[in-house]
C-alpha cells in the first residue's frame, strides 16, 4: 500500500491566533494571516494536513467538545476545507491519564495507521517543545514556529506556517 506525507499542525499559535488563554469560542477564534495559502502550498506539493491539538479545557469543564468542534469548523471553512483530519485531545494531566495529549504521540500514531503515513517523509509544525516531542517519538522531523523560544532553540525554526512551509519545501 502507498504511504503518505504529512504535515501534522498543532492549532493555537500555529493555525490561529494564540490568546494565551483557551481559545474555544468561534468569534474569538483567529486564523493566523497567510495560514490559508500555506496549506494550500503544503497541498499542491502532495502533503496531507492533520490537526493535532490539545484541548484540556474540556477536562477541565470550561467549555465542550461542540465548542471545540464549531472552532475547527470555523478554521475548515476558512481554509476552504482543505484539511484532511482534525485530532484533539481533552484530557488533562491532572485530571485524566491521556497518551493521546502531546507531547505523548497516539495522536500522531493514529493518523499514520488510519492515513498510512510515511514518518520519514512528513513534518510536524508546532509552537511549543511538546509538539516537537510528540513528533520525535514518531520518527517525524520538526519545524517550531513563533517567538517563544529563543534562536537555535530547535534544528527548524520559522516565524510563522508560511516561512515553515517554504522551509519545508525547500529541504
Amino acid at each position: 500500500m502507498q504511504q503518505h506525507k504529512c504535515i501534522f499542525l498543532d492549532r493555537d499559535g500555529v493555525l490561529n491566533r494564540e490568546r494565551g488563554e483557551y481559545t474555544y469560542k468561534p468569534d474569538e477564534f483567529d486564523v493566523l494571516p497567510g495560514v490559508p495559502e500555506a496549506l494550500k502550498l503544503l497541498k499542491k506539493n502532495g502533503y496531507l494536513l492533520i490537526v493535532v491539538t490539545n484541548q484540556a479545557g474540556i477536562a477541565k469543564k470550561l467549555y465542550y467538545k461542540e465548542d471545540v468542534l464549531a472552532c475547527h469548523n470555523k478554521l475548515q471553512t476558512s481554509c476552504n476545507n482543505i484539511i484532511d483530519a482534525i485530532y484533539f485531545a481533552p484530557g488533562h494531566p491532572v485530571s485524566s491519564e491521556s497518551l493521546s495529549r502531546k507531547p505523548d504521540s497516539l495522536m500522531l500514531e493514529r493518523a499514520i495507521a488510519k492515513f498510512h503515513i510515511d514518518p520519514s517523509e512528513s513534518w510536524m509544525i508546532g509552537d511549543s517543545e511538546r509538539d516537537i516531542q510528540a513528533a520525535a517519538k514518531v520518527g517525524v522531523r520538526s519545524v517550531l514556529v513563533g517567538d517563544k523560544y529563543g534562536p537555535n532553540a530547535h534544528v527548524y525554526q520559522a516565524k510563522d506556517l508560511w516561512e515553515a512551509a517554504q522551509l519545508i519545501l525547500n529541504s
